[in-house]
This record gives structure tokens, C-alpha cells and sequence, in this order.
């Protein structure tokens, strides 16, 4: 750096005086100019190398400033009657449910600090509809359902039963559940979203999937927004921030975050140490989102305005989270002592000012008229998401509780909070009611419900709700599929180019061919898609702008504006997300959109389990396909990508209906089933279909074998002669199980049959359905489950061998007892081809061979020396390692 002495530093303090003299000209004719200087000076600075300062953060104040401010339009006394209202009843739900349930849980703090937020969204936002389509999508903070639940109350959508029922599902009474699940209240809630993370990250992708309907014309374009309510503790969540960079790209201006600055997540400052608004807002600015920062309440304007030194901004920099968090705590004395009291000056600025007004200084989030301001700037912007950032208070008017460590585990107050509570907020009930957390309703002609009423009949009905349009949609007939039924006539092909196939000829299909919602998270060449790519093309909402380098190939890479594919780069979670919005779009949209999301079957739920779960919650419809399926079809790629186990975990999600198809006839049966389930007949469920990347000659589909397809096990290929034992087999490992059933017949003499089993989750579930069915009616003739009926005379032990773990076809056992031996693939994967991964899982024909004879010779039916024998003709090293433990 240049040294300077004296003059010439003055000379120069001189000249820096004069440049801001004449910015402040420039600002003065106009602010937009003003921004042009600093551009044009900033492009300068490049040309002639001097650094500039990234300028990812601004002062800490407010974003828009009070000169820009337009007049709040609604009643103010009128809209703060009924936010008092609201509160109340969301604290007396939570309270009330407490004290006569002790334990039963619940939030109060969480919904305080963000009422104003909402209650602003309400009065004037928050469109139920435009015209004849769908209204805005809003993803709540889940933590402040009570407070949603309060509104609904008032508005009379909900009765006193509720209330007194919160958390309360399984009692004679209509009850509430705890937080937004569509599953539980599917006339009410649209999205989960307690769960942290899923609710911004979906909310990202529903606003990207509303641009990609608008596109491809299967939606009107409107003015219609996405709407997320963030917690700030929650962006710690990975999930949270992971995607806001494809808010940017693709110019989502229907997206707004409101993120809930109350400092606090459940068990402390969420940055004590730093400034929380001032990270996110780097976060964000650096995405190039619109951010706007709502920070300090109107009545700080005036102490703004009377400050010419700039001092008070400076004092509220010097301070973090932590020191924020106890001035709210403590009391306006305390405020005056440790944050005025500083500098002379400050103090000097507020001495007209007394304890108490200094203790009800209002962040920016509680303050209607700066919240109206950055949501209605929100919404005018252009070309990209807006992300609001605003300051509040956790457990905002609960006295005590009030900004507290503690605050976001309070259930319920003392008597003392409880008045002093009802005092603040004006809540005109009789003290005992106030005690026992009695809800409050005026009648439906008071002012304040008449005005809540008619602001939400403007903005076109109750917000949330859900509502499923009635669809006209007819599955396309088994016939359709009949090119899969047939076979391969002797080629060998995967199933997973059996389900591209399938792909093409759906959106080939005049019907249903554009509703289909190919997606994919990358490696789509993986799953053999060039030609879908072709057919279709990728969507990109700004088309293709560049030639690519195979353009003049037949199968190029092909990027549209009304492109149907979804190719999402490397993130699985961000294709779930794309997942969840396509499979809600009948309910959300009246489209009936299909999803078949396509993936490494090892990156799925396991990876994404949590948002597999919330589909469910969403009553999401659509297809979830695990190419590269199982632990030893993937062979060279080892451990990491060699899944034994997804089907372990997609068997406890309770509307995941799973399949493990070895044949392309299977496949298709699955396919058409499933698409007439879930659109047709409308039914709430999900499917997860594996597809493998080993290739094999594909059998034609043997007569009257689809309901066993459907059902999970069917009769595949019968002994010659009685068989004396059963081999059950599904996936390609169904192929080791024909060989297995052949050494055994023509070496060693024993006939034995092998079943299909496309879905043991199946099997089970209806075996446990039957089961519970008979516990619960023991005067009535016992009922059969589907294994019971079809094995029905088939007699013998059975062997089941599968790619995946041995828990799979365990869950038989118990309508099997004694019979069931289990081959699978527990333990690590490897890098190595089939043949080894198969002989070292034991999973091969020769394991299974050797498997069957040696539960024969224990069950007395063949000689223990000679099936010792053949377990070492058969190359079995019975002196190896557990695979389990290997």
C-alpha cells in the first residue's frame, strides 16, 4: 500500500469528501442512477486492476428505505384485533391440551414469532385462486401449526371439538395433528414440512415444476407464488440452502423465502457469536437472489432519523445474536444500560424515551407496515426469487419465555404469564377461562371475524386447503403393453432397456404421453434415455443457446424450452423434489401429471428417505425406478454402489408399493397396474420398481400369471414329477434359481418347482392383513392369505434366493415355519464381475443347489453325506467367510 504523510493524506481525504458530494448528486436525481455509477465505476476498476470488495452484505438495517415505503392499505387496529385473537388461541390450544394431558406437546413460541408475518400474507397476499386456476402454494413453518389451526378456527373452518382435540387423532372427537400432514388432514394441509429442510427445498423445485407446466403448456400462466415460511435455525439444514442456486439459474421469480429470523433454534442463539441476518444474506446475494432484509420496526425510524452520526447503526453492528437475544430477554432498563448506554451519544438520543417504550422497541418482523413493504417489492420483482429476510422474536408476547433458550419447549405459562398474556393482547375472557386455556371466538358478526372473512373472500377462499379435482383419466389397457408380453425372442436385453422401451411408446401415446414426467438426477445414458432425449428433448426454460458438439448425430443431446425431461445434475435430492411436485400436481394443479423418476437404486432411500417419507404425507402419486438394482448385478463399481437394501427400506413406507420384476412381461404388468391405481382409480399410493443392467434372453409371459405378478408370487416353472422342495426366486437371481432347479433334477435326482416372487413387501402385507383379520373375529371361519392359497399341496422346504438381503423374504417366516431357508446378499459390496459377487454372496445356482440339499438332509428327505458331497462338487467353500460380516 502507498504511504502518505500528513498532506498528503488530507489532500486526499479532500478528494474522497468531493466524490461522495457528487454521488450523493447523482443519488438525488435518482437512486436507480446512482446504482449505474457504482457499476460503471466497479467495470472501470476491473479494467485498470484494482480490486473491488465482494459487497455480499449491507449495512444492518433495513433494505427499503422509509422514504421508499408505500402506506399499509389494510386497518391496522382492526388487523391487530384479530392477529391478537389468533394468538391467543393458537397459546390457549397449546396450553389448555397440556395442562389436562401432560406431555402431549406442542409449540407456542415458533407461531408468536412469525404471526405478523403470516397474518400480513393473509390480509393481503395470500391468493387462494386466479380466476379459475389454482391460488398461491404456501409452505408453512411447521413448528407454527397451532397458529394456522387458530385462524382456521376463527374463520369457523374448525370447531371448539378441534381445538380441545390438538394433537388428540385417535379420540371419539375430531382431532388435530400435530403439524402439516396432508395424510392425516387431506382436506386441510398441502405440504409437510416440519420435517427441517423439505419445506424450502420442495418449495424451490414446486416453483421450478410451475414453470415447466407454464411451458410446456399444460397450465395458464399466472401470477401465481410460491410461497416459503423458513425458520432461521433451519437453514443449518442442508437441505435448506443446497438448491437456492436453481432459484437463480432458472430466473424463479414465482419463488419467495421468509425466512424467520427469531435468532433461536430449539436450544439456543442460532449465532450467538455472529449476525445470522448477515450470513444468509451473503448466502443468498451471492445465488443472486433479490434479498431484502426487514430488521427494525417503524418506531426505530425515529431514532434513525435523529441520529446524524451514523453511531446507532455502528452500535447495532459491534452486536451478535447472543447480545440481541438478551436484550429482548431483559428489560428496557437493561436495553438502555448495555446497548445505548455505550456511547453518550446514544443515550442522549432516547432520554425522552422511558424504560418501558425503549423494552417495546418492534423488529422489522412484527412491524405490518415493513413486512407489506418487502412483500409487496416481492412480488413486483422480476427475473429471479426473493428471499426476506426478517427479524423477530421467538415466543414474541409470552413474557418470560419471551427470547429465552428455553422458549421453543414451552408448552404452557403460569397463571401470572397467562394474565399477563390476555392483559397485553386484549383478550376478553373471564380469568379462570384465561387459566385454563379456553379458546375464544367472537360471534361470526363481530367486526374483526367480518373483516378477516371478507379480506379472504377477496383474495379468492380459506388458505390452506386442499382440494382434489375431480380428473378424467383412463389408464392405458393391458393390450398396450403386449410388445413386453411377448418376450425377446431369444435377445438379450436388461429390464431397465425393457422400461425404456416402455417409456417411449407412453409418451408416444396420444392419451397420457404428455403427462409423463421423465426425471432424472444425471447418468440418463446410464439408463440407455439418448433416444428419449432425442424423442423429447430436456427442459430448459431458456432452450438450448449453444450447438452441441453431437448435433449432427441422430441421438444428440437435445435442451428445449417445452422439453419434457427433467435432468436435475448430480443431486438425489433435488430429483426427489421434482419427484414430490410432479406426483402432487393432480391435487395441486388438476393435472394429472406422471412422474417416473429414474436413479442408482443404492442412491435412493437411503438417501433420500426423509422426502420418500413426506411424498407419502403428500399423498404423492408416481414411480420411483432403481436401475442398476441389486448387490450383485452392478458388478465392478464395489461398495458404495451395490444396493442390497432398498427394498428393505421402501417396504416401511406405508403406501410404497414395491416391486422386484426379473422378466420385462413382469415389468409391464406392474407398470399398467400401477398407472391405473393411482390415476384411474385415484388410489393414494406410490410405486418402487427395480430395473437391473444385467442382460438376458426375456420369456414370454406364461398364461394367467398377471394376478400372481401383482399380488407378489406366482407358480414360474412346475417340477417334472412331484416336486419336494419349492424354490422361490425374483430378479435376475430368478435365473440362478432355473439353473439351480435343473442340477437338482439331473444330477441329483430331486424334482423341485421355482416360483416368480416380483414383491415378498406384497406377499406380506396381504399375509399380515389376513392374519390381523383373524385375531380380530375368532367366532368366524378363519380366512386364507394369498400364500397360503397359491402353495396350497406344494409340499417340501423352500429355498428363496434374491439380490437383496435376507430380511426380504424373512418376512414370510412366519406363515412358512420350519420351511423357509433364506439366501440374500447381507454385508458389504465388491468390485468384481457376477459370477464372483453371486458365488461369493451365495446366491448362485451352486449355493442354492447346495442350500436345498442341505435342508432336505436335515429335514430327513436325502442323505447328509451326500449333500456334503455336493456341496464341494458343487465349488461351495464351506470353510469362507460370513458374507454378512465380510
Amino acid at each position: 500500500m502507498t504511504k502518505m504523510d500528513d498532506a498528503q493524506r488530507q489532500d486526499f481525504t479532500a478528494q474522497v469528501a468531493e466524490w461522495i458530494e457528487a454521488f450523493d448528486d447523482v443519488v438525488a436525481e435518482g437512486r436507480e442512477l446512482g446504482t449505474e455509477l457504482l457499476e460503471a465505476l466497479r467495470q472501470r476498476a476491473h479494467e485498470a486492476g484494482v480490486a473491488t470488495p465482494a459487497g455480499v452484505s449491507t449495512p444492518y438495517k433495513n433494505t427499503i428505505d422509509k422514504d421508499d415505503e408505500v402506506p399499509y392499505p389494510g386497518d391496522r387496529a382492526m388487523e391487530r384485533r384479530v392477529e391478537s385473537l389468533i394468538r391467543w388461541n393458537a397459546m390457549a390450544m397449546v396450553h389448555g391440551q397440556n395442562k389436562k394431558d401432560a406431555g402431549i406437546g406442542g409449540h407456542i413460541s415458533t407461531y408468536s414469532s412469525l404471526a405478523t408475518l403470516l397474518e400480513v400474507g393473509f390480509n393481503h397476499f395470500f391468493h387462494a385462486k386466479y380466476g379459475e386456476q389454482p391460488g398461491d402454494f404456501i409452505y408453512f413453518q411447521g413448528h407454527a401449526s397451532p397458529g394456522v389451526y387458530a385462524r382456521a378456527y376463527l374463520e369457523d373452518r374448525l370447531t371448539d371439538d378441534h381445538l380441545k382435540n390438538f394433537r388428540h387423532e385417535l379420540r371419539d372427537t375430531p382431532g388435530l395433528s400435530s403439524y402439516p400432514h396432508p395424510w392425516l388432514m387431506p382436506d386441510f394441509w398441502r405440504f409437510p414440512t416440519v420435517s427441517m429442510g423439505i419445506g424450502p427445498l420442495n418449495a424451490i423445485y414446486q416453483a421450478r415444476f410451475m414453470k415447466y407446466l407454464e411451458n410446456r403448456g399444460l397450465i395458464e400462466k399466472t401470477d401465481r407464488k410460491v410461497w416459503a415460511f423458513v425458520g432461521d435455525g433451519e437453514t443449518d439444514e442442508v437441505d435448506t440452502l443446497g438448491a437456492i442456486s436453481l432459484g437463480a439459474r432458472e430466473k424463479l421469480d414465482n419463488l419467495i423465502f421468509v425466512i424467520n429470523c427469531n435468532l433461536q433454534r430449539l436450544d439456543g442463539p442460532v449465532r450467538g457469536n455472529k449476525r445470522i441476518i448477515d450470513e444468509l444474506e451473503g448466502m443468498f446475494r451471492g445465488a443472486k437472489w433479490n434479498v431484502i432484509k426487514v430488521i427494525w420496526g417503524s418506531d426505530w425510524d425515529e431514532l434513525f432519523a435523529k441520529d446524524k452520526s451514523g453511531l446507532l447503526l455502528k452500535r447495532m453492528e459491534e452486536c451478535v445474536d447472543g447480545d440481541y437475544q438478551t436484550f429482548k430477554a431483559k428489560d428496557g432498563a437493561y436495553l438502555r444500560e448495555h446497548f445505548f448506554g455505550k456511547y453518550p451519544e446514544l443515550l442522549e438520543l432516547v432520554k425522552d424515551k422511558t424504560d418501558e417504550q425503549l423494552g417495546m422497541l418492534h423488529r422489522g418482523g412484527h412491524d405490518p407496515a415493513k413486512i407489506y413493504n418487502a412483500y409487496k417489492q416481492a412480488i413486483e420483482f422480476k427475473g429471479g426469487p426473493t428471499v426476506i429476510l426478517a427479524k423477530t422474536v421467538k415466543g414474541y408476547g409470552l413474557g418470560s419465555a419471551q427470547a429465552r433458550n428455553a422458549t421453543h419447549s414451552e408448552k404452557k405459562l403460569a397463571d401470572d404469564g397467562l394474565a399477563a398474556f390476555v392483559k397485553r393482547f386484549d383478550i376478553p375472557i373471564p380469568e379462570q377461562a384465561a387459566k385454563d386455556g379456553v379458546p375464544y371466538r367472537p360471534s361470526q358478526d363481530a367486526p374483526e371475524i367480518q373483516y378477516m372473512q371478507q379480506r379472504r373472500k377477496e383474495l379468492g377462499g380459506y388458505m390452506p386447503s386442499r382440494k382434489v379435482p375431480a380428473i378424467d383419466f383412463k389408464a392405458p389397457g393391458i393390450e398396450f403393453f403386449k410388445e413386453w408380453l411377448g418376450g425377446s425372442g431369444g435377445r438379450s436385453v436388461s429390464t431397465t432397456l425393457g422400461f425404456v422401451s416402455v417409456l417411449r411408446a407412453l409418451l408416444k401415446d396420444t392419451t397420457v404421453g404428455k403427462l409423463i414426467v421423465p426425471i432424472v438426477p444425471d447418468e440418463g445414458r446410464t439408463f440407455g434415455l439418448e433416444s428419449v432425449i432425442r424423442q423429447v428433448g430436456i427442459y430448459a426454460p431458456e432452450g438450448q443457446k449453444y450447438s452441441p458438439h453431437d448435433a449432427d448425430m441422430l441421438l444428440f443431446y437435445r435442451e428445449d424450452k417445452d422439453g419434457q425431461i427433467l435432468e436435475e445434475g448430480i443431486t438425489e435430492a433435488g430429483s426427489m423434489a421434482s419427484f414430490t411436485a410432479a406426483g402432487t400436481a393432480y391435487s395441486n394443479y388438476g393435472i394429472p401429471t406422471i412422474p417416473f423418476y429414474m436413479y442408482y437404486s443404492m442412491f435412493g432411500f437411503q438417501r433420500i428417505g426423509d422426502m420418500a417419507w413426506a411424498f407419502a404425507d403428500s399423498r404423492g402419486k408416481g414411480f420411483l425406478m432403481g436401475g442398476t438394482a441389486g448387490r450383485t448385478t452392478m458388478l465392478g463399481e464395489g461398495l458404495q454402489h451395490q444396493d442390497g437394501h432398498s427394498l428393505v427400506l421402501s417396504s416401511t413406507i406405508p403406501t410404497c408399493v414395491t416391486y422386484d420384476p426379473a422378466y420385462a412381461y413382469e415389468l409391464a404388468v406392474v407398470l399398467q397396474n400401477g398407472i391405473k391405481r393411482m390415476y384411474e382409480d385415484m388410489e393414494d399410493v406410490f410405486y418402487y420398481v427395480t430395473m437391473y443392467n444385467e442382460d438376458y434372453a426375456m420369456p414370454a409371459m406364461p398364461e394367467g400369471c398377471a394376478e400372481g405378478i401383482l399380488k407378489g408370487l406366482y407358480k414360474f416353472k412346475a417340477a417334472e414329477g412331484e416336486a419336494v422342495a419349492q424354490l422361490f426366486g425374483s430378479g435376475p437371481i430368478l435365473n440362478e434359481v432355473v439353473k439351480a432347479q435343473e442340477i437338482l433334477a439331473t444330477k441329483y435326482g430331486v424334482p423341485t418347482t421355482v416360483w416368480s416372487v416380483p414383491s415378498y413387501t406384497e406377499v406380506r402385507r396381504d399375509a399380515l392383513a389376513i392374519e390381523r383379520w383373524n385375531r380380530l373375529h375368532p367366532a368366524e371361519p378363519a380366512r386364507k392369505s394369498y400364500l397360503e392359497t397359491v402353495l396350497e399341496g406344494a409340499n417340501g422346504p423352500i429355498i428363496a434366493a434374491s439380490d437383496y438381503m435376507k430380511v426380504i423374504p424373512d418376512g414370510l417366516s412366519s406363515w412358512l415355519p420350519g420351511r423357509l431357508v433364506t439366501l440374500g446378499t447381507d454385508g458389504f459390496g465388491r468390485s468384481d464381475n457376477r459370477e464372483h459377487l453371486r458365488s461369493h454372496f451365495e446366491v448362485n445356482a451352486a449355493s442354492i443347489v447346495g442350500a436345498t440339499l442341505s435342508k432336505l438332509a436335515r429335514d430327513g428327505k436325502f442323505d447328509g453325506g451326500k449333500a456334503q458331497e455336493a456341496l464341494s462338487e458343487l465349488g461351495v467353500n464351506i470353510e469362507a467367510g460370513d458374507p454378512a460380516r465380510a
